[in-house]
Formats: C-alpha cells, structure tokens, sequence
C-alpha cells in the first residue's frame, strides 16, 4: 500500500514517519494531533505486533468523546494483558488534543513495539501547552487571559471531568501562568508597556547613587517577592499594595539618611 508524499511540519522524527509507512495503516496521520486523538490508530499500530489482544473490529473510529473514552479503555486493558504501560497524562493529552501530546505519545508506542530509543521520549515533562508557541508571536499577536484559558483549557477536558472546583483550579492555574508571562514582558520591555516609575521611586533613587537605586527597586528577588504576592490580587488591590511596599522602602531610606545626617553634624 503506497501512501501519499508526508506533509510537512508533522511533529515526528524521520524515522517514526518510515516506521509508520511500513505498517500499512487503514489510513495515514496526515494530522498527528487529531487522527491520534481517537485510539483508533493506536489500536491498530498495536494489532500489528499483538493481532489477538488488538482486533480492529473492535475500535470505532468516531471522534466523539465518547467513543474516544471506550477505545483508550480498551487499548488500557489490552496493554495490562502485555504487561506494557503508556503515561496517564501522555493519554489524556492526546485525547483532549494538547499540543506535542499525540507526537510524545506516537514516540512512546514507537518504543515500547520497537526497542528502539527515540530522543526526547524521556526528556523533560511538558505541560502540554501553547506556551512555546505563544513565545514565537510578537507580542501584539500573543493571547489574552481569555484567550489563553480556551487554549488550554479544553471542552472535552470539561466533559470528561464536570467538576466545577478542578476545572476552576485548571483556570487558575493557566491565568497565574499567563500573568507571570505578562509580568516578565513588562519588565524586560517597560519602554513599550509605558511603565513609569512613581514620586516614592523618584524620590528614593534621588537620595541613593543609581547602582544602589537600581539594586533596590530592580533586583530579581524584589521583583520575585512583589510578583508572587500580587497575582492573588485584582488590579486595585495590587496597586495598593506595590504603594504601600514603595512607601516603606522610602520611609526606611529617609531615616537612614536623617541617621547619617544626624551622625555628620554630632
């Protein structure tokens, strides 16, 4: 059976793309995100190699959520009777069509049937998202908060666990995500985002020599400090307290130099 020419920027390595070809699927992964997402393919990569605990009669190949949930279950237990496993969070990646799971997952059935190692199968963890790619825009094109929970948040994450508490901790935790990225860029580029600094600021570095002033107000822990601090906070009460810690720095700095002035003059 031929296939047609593979379509650039699949996701798989060179090698995989042949491995596939060679199996002779009913069809070939022309998107490796949603072709992958149903189990379909991946029960009947498996039947190639275990036609008894496999049989392709028994997949649907919907895409509905449903239909997903019956074939990875399936694909579970006959996996069990092998003794061969696939990572939880691999499986629920590639059903929810995260990106770079189906591409992590298709490398782990790659090297569990094959023995063969594949770089990047036990690398660092990924969360899954859309981060890498959100880096690659300019900054006008980035996500909004909004935006970036409905792309990492899915619908079919919802269906399958309607449970209102986990998926608001899902939303939290993107949109703490989002804001710390949105924090990183106003302070590598405070030019575009117009940050100016405020009269204590102004007034502190007038009293310090710049080095001193800068290390103050721009050292990474202060801006660590003040960043974990305030996404717990809406916008009011963070101004709040981003005045009240300038005010205090300001106040500790005025009577430090009242002290040496005090000290000159005795």
């Amino acid at each position: 059976m031929s296939y047609a020419q593979c379509p650039k920027k699949a996701g798989l390595p060179r090698e995989i793309v042949k491995w596939l070809q060679s199996l002779e699927l009913s069809f070939y992964p022309k998107n490796v995100r949603r072709d992958f997402s149903s189990g379909y393919l991946v029960a009947e990569i498996f039947s190639r190699y275990y036609p008894q605990d496999f049989p392709e009669h028994s997949y649907d190949k919907g895409t509905s959520l449903s239909a997903k949930q019956r074939n990875w279950s399936q694909i579970e237990r006959s996996l069990q009777k092998q003794n061969l496993h696939l990572r939880k969070e691999v499986v629920d990646g590639t059903i929810h069509c995260k990106p770079g799971a189906a591409e992590l997952l298709v490398k782990e059935v790659y090297t569990i049937l094959t023995n063969r190692s594949i770089w990047g199968v036990e690398g660092p963890e990924s969360d899954f998202t859309d981060q890498e790619y959100q880096k690659l825009l300019p900054t006008l094109a980035r996500s909004t908060a909004s935006k970036a929970i409905k792309n990492n948040l899915r619908i079919t994450e919802i269906m399958a666990k309607p449970d209102i508490s986990t998926n608001q901790r899902k939303a939290e935790v993107i949109l703490h995500r989002h804001l710390e990225h949105r924090a990183a860029e106003r302070a590598l580029n405070p030019g575009r985002f117009k940050v100016k600094p405020n009269l204590c600021q102004l007034a502190a570095k007038r009293l310090l020599p710049s080095s001193q002033g800068d290390e103050c107000f721009d050292s990474p822990s202060s801006r660590a400090t003040t960043s974990s601090l305030t996404f717990s906070l809406n916008s009011n009460q963070q101004s709040i307290l981003i005045s009240m810690t300038v005010m205090l720095k300001c106040i500790i700095w005025v009577q430090r130099f009242l002290m040496v002035l005090a000290n000159g003059d005795s």
